[in-house]
């Protein structure tokens, strides 16, 4: 092995990171400065950090879901409220929830709001109530009664000293009602479908969206409608462009309102107000209808600080783009369903490639969460294989075919190929391992398909020049077994391919012609994922029975079979050079297998579900594994800490168990009893308490010691003594023990010992024990002494015959 490479194989994994869904729909919400992005999942509120996409979680302990909840404009007051009609206030940046409080709505909270100065919190409900909240005296000051079905928004007027709040519902009006005198003072009517988005202009201008694919702009001096924007599709926000700043790349040439709305369509437009008329339409490259419904937007927001415009898509996708020019500057993915495959990607392993139950590919960047979503197939895709150098990898997909992708030097992945051919979804795939030179995929069709890739594809000056996917053509196909193939991959020099099917066998291919060369039979169920190994000529398969095997490439026998699952084994890979198999079972274990011992040397529980995608980075030290429990997780190789934390332990405990000699040599018993006891060892405290019965007057200074602990290391020293107790050799040290704690402690005292019930329970039966042995022990010495008296009695008896 190279200088300074470890000798040790691994024998621990730890995580190092999970990437979980973090948002799984319902309002987003961003803070003042833009760092910090709050999005509800189920009973968590997660705090994203924008930049790194690391998260931390508010957790509710009703286990109630989320139904709404509002951060104030300073960034102070985290409010939310839960399906158990209760509202929670947070100090967010520490996890603390502060204060707990009943919403007084007799249904779920729907809508939340404060208003601009962070003093008066507005809930509105599905029980057509709408309660004020004043946060500073924490108390109930509004009951707005009126308003019909769910009040799904609520906003103050930003001017506070008009004392007013707008409110829609599902009567499609807009409310407005009066604080001063807690009546509704005006209904503004236009709206046809559900309102979506209040936003103030100025004092007297008030924009509103909706449903029915209309924006309108309403004067709140007349408290009429002055003009309906017609925008052609179902709009779910609207967002003021601020007066100042430039926005002439959207299209903003003249002075006036502009406004970014947001809706089914996927795309950003902006409006002007004073012609009603779009000026700027965000182009997107869809492919089909069905991908443009896919990313219809549900939300969008300014974020001043920071100049951008966030949007949130149906598919919980969350983008923040430039709000001048509209470049996208980062998007995050909320929600992954099953995870069915992953790979590591970029030539630094610094991307991750990821197929989710879906059509979409994503390719994460692990430094900031940064998540490119990739389109193309138009069904789910299933398997992934990166080439050797990690800038161009393929997918294949239920949609019958394969793709090539090629990532460039600024991270951006294009689609370069697309290859046709398959009568089924395309089950399984693996790239050529020396050049980027072909692929192989088998299908649910039963055949092998080997595509060779021309050379404009794998020289990067030419890729650079690919406006649409090349297609390819297979140059091969043979029809390779009698059920699904399941796995294919190729050997590290290119020469051969092993395929593994449900029909129990998997066979090894030529890689020239695809002809024939043998078949490894013994697995009692369907083989899921085979492996070549990187230094010997070996295969290694996986099974639906359980077990791995690994198998001569030169007589197809069976080498070794590995058990320990105790279920389908869906993938395995090579690590530590070829010398260790990890692989990965339907019930959510990894285990490490060291290959010369056939011994499994750890166990790992990291998903709650079937690992579905198992892949180590080229310098062999991080795992990837994806899982049907949406979750992804980063495993480091921590055998070397590990190994180093277990040696810092084993000193210190040698350095402990030296003292403690030292001590008891010292007869400094109080110290020694301490530092036993603090070391969790009954035996060396029952070593100290033998030693001191041993010394002259040992009953009084055991006394003296006992009674000098605190009482915690009285409580401690009762655990052990019940140990002692039950063996007749430590019986008499127990006995001491108890008797000074008998003796000192009042019961009253004894009774708040924790564990003293349990304690005193299993005292009793062996103490009787020990008492009846001792009888018959003191019955039986009796009877020795008579004997022996009368042997005495005998022998003088004979001896004075003699001496007469």
């Amino acid at each position: 092995p190279p200088a300074g490479a470890r000798l040790s194989f691994p024998s621990s994994y730890a995580v190092s990171r999970k990437m979980e869904p973090f948002y799984k729909g319902g309002r987003v919400q961003i803070n003042r400065d833009g760092k910090f992005m709050f999005c509800p999942c189920g009973t968590k509120l997660n705090v994203i950090d924008v930049e790194t996409g690391a998260l931390h979680s508010l957790r509710q302990d009703d286990e109630e879901d989320i139904s709404s909840f509002v951060l104030s404009p300073d960034d102070e007051i985290l409010v939310t409220g839960s399906r158990a009609l209760l509202l929670k206030q947070w100090k967010w940046r520490e996890n603390k929830c502060v204060r707990t409080w009943k919403a007084v709505h007799i249904a779920p909270v729907a809508s939340m709001a404060f208003d601009s100065t962070s003093t008066l919190l507005a809930t509105g409900g599905c029980d057509s109530t709408i309660k004020i909240w004043d946060m500073i005296k924490q108390y109930c000051t509004h009951n707005l009664k009126g308003s019909s079905g769910v009040v799904h928004l609520v906003e103050f007027h930003p001017d506070i000293s008009r004392l007013q709040l707008f409110s829609s519902s599902i009567d499609y009006k807009i409310r407005i009602w009066d604080l001063n005198s807690s009546k509704c003072v005006a209904l503004l009517d236009g709206h046809f479908s559900a309102v979506t988005s209040l936003a103030f202009a100025d004092g007297n201008t008030l924009i509103s969206s909706g449903r029915d694919k209309i924006c309108m702009v309403w004067d709140l001096k007349t408290r009429e409608s002055k003009r309906t924007v017609p925008v052609y599709e179902s709009v779910e926000a609207a967002v003021l462009l601020p007066e100042k700043g430039d926005f002439s790349q959207l299209g903003v040439k003249k002075q006036g309102l502009h406004f970014v709305t947001a809706g089914s369509k996927g795309i950003l437009k902006v409006w002007e107000v004073a012609t009603a008329a779009c000026v700027y339409t965000q182009p997107v490259p869809f492919e089909s209808k069905e991908e443009a419904s896919e990313r219809s937007l549900t939300q969008c927001m300014l974020v001043p600080e920071r100049n951008e415009i966030v949007t949130v898509s149906v598919e919980h996708n969350i983008v923040l783009y430039d709000a001048q020019t509209l470049q996208l500057r980062k998007q995050l993915a909320g929600y992954n369903d099953e995870v069915l495959d992953v790979k590591f990607l970029g030539p630094g392993d610094s991307h991750i490639v990821v197929a989710t139950n879906s059509p979409q590919l994503k390719v994460f960047e692990l430094a900031t969460s940064h998540c490119q979503i990739l389109y193309g197939h138009t069904e789910t895709v299933l398997a992934l294989d990166v080439f050797r150098k990690g800038l161009m990898f393929v997918s294949c997909a239920k949609d019958k075919s394969l793709r090539v992708w090629r990532m460039n030097k600024d991270g951006r992945v294009i689609c370069v190929a697309q290859g046709l051919g398959h009568a089924h979804g395309v089950g399984a795939v693996s790239c050529s391992r020396l050049k980027e030179s072909f692929i192989v995929t088998s299908s649910q069709d039963c055949t092998i398909k080997i595509w060779n890739i021309p050379e404009s594809l794998a020289s990067k000056a030419k890729a650079a020049l690919i406006s649409s996917p090349e297609s390819l053509h297979a140059k091969v196909t043979e029809r390779g077994h009698d059920k699904d193939i399941n796995s294919v991959t190729v050997s590290p020099n290119d020469k051969l391919i092993a395929t593994g099917s449900q029909d129990r066998l998997a066979k090894l291919w030529s890689c020239s012609d695809c002809s024939l060369l043998g078949v490894f039979t013994g697995h009692k169920r369907g083989i899921w994922c085979v492996q070549f190994s990187p230094v010997d000529q070996v295969l290694a398969t996986s099974s639906a029975d359980g077990t791995l095997k690994l198998w001569g490439l030169q007589d197809f026998s069976c080498l070794k079979t590995f058990e320990g699952h105790d279920a389908s084994v869906l993938k395995i890979i090579f690590v530590s050079r070829g010398a260790q198999l990890l692989s990965s079972g339907s019930d959510g274990l990894l285990k490490l297998w060291t290959i010369k011992t056939n011994e499994c040397v750890k166990t790992l529980d990291g998903h709650e579900d079937k690992i579905w995608g198992l892949h180590s980075n080229k310098q062999d030290d991080m795992v990837v594994t994806a899982s049907s429990d949406s979750c992804i997780t980063l495993w480091k190789d921590v055998t070397e800490t590990e190994e180093k934390e277990a040696q810092a332990k084993q000193e210190e405990q040698i350095l402990k168990e030296q003292e403690l000699s030292n001590l008891l040599h010292e007869k400094r018993y109080l110290k020694a009893l301490g530092l036993a006891i603090s070391l969790d060892r009954p035996h060396t405290v029952l070593m100290v308490v033998k030693a001191i019965l041993k010394e002259t007057d040992g009953r009084k200074h055991l006394e003296e010691n006992i009674v000098r602990l605190r009482k915690d290391q009285k409580e401690a020293v009762l655990t052990f003594l019940v140990t002692w107790n039950t063996n007749s050799r430590n019986c008499h040290e127990a006995q001491a023990v108890i008797e000074t704690l008998l003796k000192h402690e009042a019961p009253d005292s004894l009774l708040q010992y924790s564990g003293i019930k349990a304690a005193v329970e299993s005292l009793l039966p062996y103490t009787e024990r020990h008492f009846q042995r001792l009888s018959r022990l003191l019955q039986a010495s009796m009877f020795i002494d008579f004997m022996w008296q009368n042997m005495r009695l005998a022998d003088a008896a004979q001896q004075e015959d003699v001496t007469s």
